[in-house]
């Protein structure tokens, strides 16, 4: 069995990435990549969510309804962005054999999160 060279770096931010270190054992590349998709989904869930809440029709006024849905999905958004960035770190720290990066994107998501279910309550006890 022949190792496989890795391609010069390029321009591409794959060829750079795939130049760096040896490859990792494939597991742990593919258990990178199924949490890369679980945040994805978590950021499709958030959009979604805004959604509704845009079509949640005189549930909550206007206003307040619009600007939660715009949160949430401004929020999806920036999850399904952080997600890539933490896989690429995760990659790059996986093809170097260097520690994990420290996941920021939890705590952010979690604290994000509990202030939109505050201000949902918060919008229903006042438009009731």
């Amino acid at each position: 069995m022949t190792a496989v060279q890795p391609p010069e770096p390029s321009g591409r931010w794959t060829d750079r990435l795939l130049a760096e270190g040896t490859d990792p054992d494939p597991r742990f590349t593919l258990a990178n990549e199924r949490t890369f998709l679980a945040w994805i989904r978590t950021a499709l869930a958030m959009i979604a969510g805004g959604i509704g809440l845009a079509l949640s029709g005189q549930l909550i006024a206007a206003p307040l309804r619009n600007g939660l849905a715009a949160g949430c999905s401004v929020a999806g958004a920036l999850v399904a962005v952080m997600a890539f960035r933490r896989w690429l770190r995760t990659e790059r720290a996986l093809r170097r054999a260097e520690p994990l990066p420290l996941p920021t994107l939890a705590p952010i998501i979690s604290y994000g999160l509990a202030a939109l279910s505050v201000g949902l309550v918060a919008a229903l006890l006042v438009t009731r």
